[in-house]
């Protein structure tokens, strides 16, 4: 995994947006979790238990805690409710990406180098549209995955626009959790580091 955080990147644009009502929610609240020092992940209105809106959030270091979680749901729970952009009755779901989190900026690809994702693209991409294998390089257009399964006549690494992406995640793995548990740990070291230097001053 690299090193780099999303400390660096905190107004990098998705590439992943939602259409519809989704990103009518999206527009709502992103200013709010800016704001707050958040990056939104995704909105998605679904239909559990009756009505759920998930936003998955995260702070420009790639953290998450259960309190995050709360600050952002109180925050954002009265906005939505002035802007009333669902007519019906809904529950406000807020969660971190996971670690088999959605790829939506270019950082995470950069960050989750040597892990293993699946991703579909929106045009056909080597003759395919839907992919999975390792994170091998990624550039400023894109990214190239080395496939876990190569079929007969396919090159075994695979460069992808990121122009042409329409959905990608982290696929579930020990390596991931291991990356995924340092990375955090890292986060957190770091976060508790710069707390005591400011109470210093």
């Amino acid at each position: 995994m690299s090193e780099e955080t999303n400390a660096d990147n905190a107004n990098e644009p998705r590439l992943i947006v939602e259409t519809g009502l989704d990103q009518r929610i999206a527009a709502i609240i992103e200013p709010v979790l800016v704001g707050m020092g958040f990056r939104l992940v995704r909105a998605r209105l679904l239909n559990q238990n009756g009505l759920t809106l998930q936003i998955m959030t995260e702070r420009n270091d790639g953290t998450m805690t259960v309190e995050d979680c709360e600050e952002v749901s109180t925050a954002i729970s009265p906005v939505l409710d002035v802007e009333d952009p669902i007519d019906k009755a809904y529950h406000l779901e807020v969660s971190s990406p996971g670690i088999d989190r959605p790829m939506v900026r270019k950082s995470d690809f950069s960050r989750w180098i040597g892990h293993l994702i699946k991703c579909e693209t929106s045009i056909l991409v080597d003759n395919r549209k839907r992919f999975r294998g390792k994170i091998a390089d990624v550039s400023a257009d894109g990214f190239t995955i080395e496939r876990d399964q190569v079929a007969y006549g396919e090159e075994p690494k695979v460069t992808i626009p990121f122009s042409t992406l329409a959905d990608a995640k982290l696929i579930l793995t020990d390596d991931l959790i291991r990356d995924a548990l340092r990375a955090d740990k890292l986060a957190k070291a770091e976060a508790a580091n710069q707390n005591e230097a400011d109470d210093e001053e």
